[in-house]
């Protein structure tokens, strides 16, 4: 995974969802603007090589002396939305103003690489410079932004008035970012998650939706999807004709899709073990209703570690054949060196992050939002904010921005366990963490799976999610996808753009995976769909109810704790 460096630098690893999402409670926010110690060490370091910070500086002195001459040629990367206006190109000022900032955002980048950091320290001072840099933008000034003195023109200034009521209204609460999509388009179960099925299972921690056959007939093994506890289901579930289960569906496949309780006080005590668990229950009931042993599991980023320690689980419990294949999206199992994030994390920041969550009794969704964005600034953060106080414009209707908008907490118990997972790595260490009372080695699962990553995904790094590769038992069909973090996932056909990469073997190093890769276009659903359809069994009569004894309808789809 690669994600662009704030000042339009040249794209690096960002960092791992899973370790500064889960401790970003325990420090302060000024981390994400102070270099700390970091930034101390890199100073001692170039103090001892002046050599290098002459030369640096000597090019960027001669390289403002073009820029004020007119004759540079520093630019915007292609796709820097931030410097579209025309002005940034033919306006002397303003273009001037553009090449310098670029010019100082990549000196900034460059003096980094001259201290030659360890990895912890470099990763955590690009942190902070990346965001302090991206702040910085002339593009989030009213006076040094083209487009919004031309609306402030033509306005008469009303597009700074309902920019301000909609920055006070944003402010007024957390995460206090800029407002990323207007929500009023939406309601769940009426234009999102929608396709037909039936609740057929309900427990204190989930529900399991039953999705309708829409085929004559269906493969006999069923598909389990297992969401992340950190979002709602339904991002497998949007649009009409952007849901991964309507394809699934479509394609004759039997669905079924767990539904997570939002957790609040109450459910403090709730840990791996609780949802380990409730996927192994989840599967009881699919078996149930379809009258199989063997269910395709798909697991996405968060689930999709708790999918791996049941089926390892299962595994040494010689009941693995309950898990026809596994299918990890967006996931991270491995999180050494997996990217920023990981650099911010340990154990005194877990410990002080996970007694947050004690205290309350969950670590806030809303919180874990505000997390996400400042991963990726600039697209997240100041894109809305010139968008919607500057531009004074609402924000965009988009289906995945909304499923973004509606956070979910995370027990304070899970959280405790995922920050462990964290700082020891010990779902990689056979025998290293117990789950149901068993001893994991992922080495032991031997079904086959299929691990889907992101190349654009700025939480996910596309490398820590390929080193599962070398974990599992099997041999694991490893697949990227374009676009970032959630768009990896969704990724419905009909899109020209759309590609992925395949390999015909899994070395150790994710780039000599990636040199050998072709590339493949279109959507990887279907590449996944026709995986899925070789390891599903033969075709039989669709059923004609859903549901089955002890497993009767409750409640039409989407249910009821979706909307809590």
């Amino acid at each position: 995974m690669a994600e662009t460096s704030s000042n339009g630098g040249a794209p690096r690893p960002a960092g791992s969802a899973m370790d500064m999402l889960l401790s970003d409670n325990g420090v302060s926010g000024l981390r994400r603007w102070v270099p700390g110690p970091s930034g101390l060490k890199a100073a001692a370091r170039l103090a001892a090589r002046p050599d290098r910070v002459v030369r640096r500086y000597a090019g960027v002195a001669a390289e403002t002396a073009r820029i004020a001459a007119g004759r540079s040629k520093v630019a915007p990367p292609k796709g820097d939305r931030r410097f579209k206006d025309a002005a940034w190109e033919q306006n002397p000022a303003f273009r001037r103003l553009g090449q310098f900032y670029l010019l100082w955002g990549s000196s900034l980048d460059g003096l980094i690489d001259d201290a030659d950091l360890d990895w912890v320290d470099e990763q955590r001072l690009r942190f902070a410079t990346d965001n302090l840099v991206s702040a910085l933008a002339p593009t989030n000034f009213p006076a040094a932004n083209p487009a919004v003195l031309k609306a402030t023109l033509d306005q008469g200034g009303a597009n700074l008035v309902k920019g301000s009521t909609q920055l006070v209204r944003d402010m007024a609460r957390a995460p206090r970012i800029p407002k990323m999509v207007d929500t009023s388009e939406f309601d769940v179960g009426k234009n999102i998650a929608v396709t037909p099925g039936q609740v057929v299972k309900r427990t204190e921690v989930f529900e399991l939706i039953q999705y309708q056959p829409q085929t004559e007939k269906v493969r006999t093994a069923p598909l389990l999807v297992v969401p992340p506890m950190i979002n709602k289901y339904y991002v497998t579930d949007l649009a009409p004709d952007r849901s991964m289960i309507e394809h699934v569906v479509k394609s004759g496949q039997q669905a079924f899709a767990i539904s997570w309780r939002n957790p609040d006080e109450r459910f403090a005590a709730w840990d791996l073990d609780t949802y380990a668990q409730a996927v192994l229950d989840a599967l009881t009931t699919v078996e149930k209703i379809t009258r199989t042993r063997g269910t395709q599991v798909l697991a996405l980023c968060a689930g999709g570690i708790v999918a791996s320690a049941v089926t390892a689980h299962l595994a040494a419990k010689d009941e693995q054949d309950r898990v026809a294949g596994l299918t990890l999206g967006v996931c991270v199992l491995d999180n050494e060196h997996a990217g920023t994030a990981a650099s911010f994390v340990d154990r005194e920041v877990a410990a002080l992050a996970v007694a947050d969550s004690a205290r309350r009794g969950y670590l806030s969704g809303r919180s874990l939002a505000g997390v996400f964005a400042w991963l990726r600034p600039n697209d997240l953060v100041w894109n809305y904010w010139v968008n919607n106080y500057l531009l004074g414009k609402d924000p965009p209707a988009f289906d995945i921005l909304f499923w973004n908008s509606d956070t979910t907490n995370l027990a304070a118990g899970l959280h405790r366990d995922f920050m462990q997972l964290t700082i020891e790595n010990s779902m990689v260490e056979p025998g290293e963490m117990e789950v149901l009372g068993t001893p994991i080695d992922l080495s032991r699962i031997t079904v086959d799976s299929y691990v889907v990553a992101g190349i654009g995904d700025h939480i996910i790094p596309w490398e820590s999610a390929y080193k599962t590769t070398q974990l599992f038992g099997s041999d694991p069909r490893f697949v990227l996808s374009t676009s970032g973090h959630i768009a990896a996932m969704v990724n419905p056909p009909g899109n020209e753009k759309a590609s992925f990469r395949i390999a015909k073997r899994n070395p150790k190093d994710p780039e000599a995976w990636l040199s050998s890769a072709s590339e493949q276009k279109g959507t990887w659903w279907d590449d996944w769909i026709e995986w899925l359809r070789k390891r599903s069994g033969e075709e039989k009569k669709a059923p004609a109810k859903l549901g089955a004894r002890g497993a009767k309808p409750l409640q039409k789809a989407p249910g009821r704790y979706v909307k809590g």
